[in-house]
């Protein structure tokens, strides 16, 4: 478990401490695989999907779907405290997922969100992080043609649940949220920013649940 400089990693410690963002290497997914892994980091995440939920919750899908070929996708978007960061991170995650699903046809999705990752997952999907701790307005809908293919959706210290909202309709069935215990981002009376960054736990549940998903769909 890696929770090396935790400083910069959180949304609530970013919000309030004004620590600098740190940027992160870009992915992208490789070809037509059998799934693509599409995680949106959280604010400030370091590491090529995040080295709290997006590295490890890859990894632990790769393992959980050992007859399918599995890509990643890194979403390209400043996970930044600017106004438009996760308007901008819904663009882009929109855009990946309609184009792969155009340039293979068998492709499934696995959406993965950490915290403002998770805002950028919900308005992917119709529902509007705007007034969420760094969120924003929907700009952008995964389309009706391709919402079928998206097999799971991971989101991890959403902070919409904060506001009591997740995600429903349509993809409430394939989406898994974890809100830890005391998560001020997530939990109206959290307190515990160290229950933040936590969710590295939670991987192989995570994709327990993606992969039970993919292969229910087959």
């Amino acid at each position: 478990m890696r929770f090396a400089r935790p400083a910069g990693l959180a949304a609530a410690l970013l919000m309030s401490t004004g620590l600098p963002v740190l940027a992160a290497l870009p992915a992208s997914a490789a070809g037509c695989s059998d799934v693509d892994v599409v995680v949106a980091r959280g604010t400030g995440e370091p590491g090529t999907l995040g080295v709290i939920v997006g590295d490890p919750v890859f990894a632990a899908v790769k393992k959980a779907l050992p007859g399918a070929s599995v890509s990643s996708y890194a979403v390209r978007y400043p996970a930044s405290l600017q106004p438009d960061s996760a308007s901008r991170g819904n663009q882009d995650l929109v855009d990946h997922v309609t184009h792969q699903a155009e340039a293979c046809g068998d492709q499934r999705f696995v959406l993965v969100g950490y915290s403002q990752g998770a805002n950028v997952v919900a308005n992917s999907v119709g529902i509007s992080s705007e007034g969420a701790l760094v969120g924003g307005p929907i700009v952008a809908t995964i389309p009706a043609d391709v919402a079928p293919r998206v097999a799971a959706l991971l989101t991890f210290g959403p902070p919409i649940a904060k506001l009591g909202k997740h995600i429903t309709g349509e993809y409430e069935d394939r989406t898994k949220e974890f809100c830890a215990v005391g998560d001020p981002v997530c939990r109206p009376n959290g307190t515990n920013v160290l229950a933040h960054l936590s969710y590295t736990r939670n991987a192989g549940e995570a994709a327990a649940f993606a992969a039970d998903r993919v292969t229910a769909g087959q």
